[in-house]
């Protein structure tokens, strides 16, 4: 797994378009500490082919996970919400932009280290 730096977030986002009409596949909590999410997207570095991100949280901060049995209901048609906000990475699937309001949330992982790979759709 490779880190993401917090000055890579633009690139990656903009390389995955957003990860806009994506799938989360699943998310696993790992132990207290560690989520895994492994989301379905197109990737423009592959001529927009499918491939899947195995996205890595750590040091988690805060969290609300949504039930395997409801990933296939969720909307992704916009994309999702990622930014760096103080000393933590937050991930959403709705348009928040602050810490905040990313509670408000049906789903938002708060950590502060994320490390990702890439695999085969």
């Amino acid at each position: 797994m490779k880190p993401l730096l917090k000055t890579d977030i633009g690139s990656f986002l903009k390389r995955f378009g957003n990860f806009v009409d994506a799938e989360i596949r699943s998310i696993e909590p790992v132990s207290s500490n560690i989520i895994r999410v492994l989301i379905a997207t197109q990737d423009s570095a592959r001529g927009f082919d499918w491939i899947t991100i195995n996205v890595e949280f750590s040091s988690i901060i805060d969290a609300k996970l949504i039930e395997s049995s409801k990933l296939s209901l969720v909307d992704m048609s916009e994309g999702i919400t990622f930014f760096y906000q103080d000393n933590c990475f937050a991930l959403s699937i709705n348009n928040y932009n602050n810490l905040e309001n990313i509670k408000n949330d049906i789903f938002y992982i708060v950590s502060s280290s994320i490390k990702y790979e890439e695999d085969l759709f």
